[in-house]
């Protein structure tokens, strides 16, 4: 009797810890959309694919990819995003270089909270649940 009550609180236990995780996600749309706001923030610029011939050539490009490119002897990025804005972001090399410094920037501040939120679940006092946790 008390192995199926540990059994049942368990799986009630994993599935809420599921739960939560689930909830914490960001979506493939969210993770796009972060991207996009940096890439503005950046300096690239905004052309929406409004035109059947804009269409056609967004096709030709890998969605949410940097292509770059050679233009009039200057170095441009290309970002097709077709499934978010349906639109064509370009910038400068210099545009390229603010979006890396920008994600860097993210990455570490990411990593610091993940750090901070580990360290505080280390101090959780698990004594008080008892002692099969």
């Amino acid at each position: 009797m008390q192995r199926r009550k540990f059994a049942t609180r368990a799986a009630t236990g994993a599935m809420a810890a599921l739960g939560l995780m689930l909830a914490g996600c960001v979506s493939q749309r969210q993770l796009v959309q972060n991207k996009e706001d940096m890439l503005a923030a950046s300096g690239f610029t905004f052309t929406p694919a409004d035109t059947p011939q804009r269409q056609a050539e967004m096709k030709k490009l890998p969605p949410h990819r940097f292509v770059r490119h050679e233009r009039n002897g200057k170095t441009v990025y290309l970002y097709a995003d077709p499934t978010i804005c349906d639109c064509l972001y370009v910038g400068s090399e210099q545009a390229y270089q603010q979006y890396r410094r920008l994600a860097l920037q993210k990455q570490i501040a990411d990593e610091q909270l993940e750090a901070a939120q580990m360290n505080q679940d280390a101090s959780w006092d698990w004594g008080m649940w008892g002692p099969m946790f």
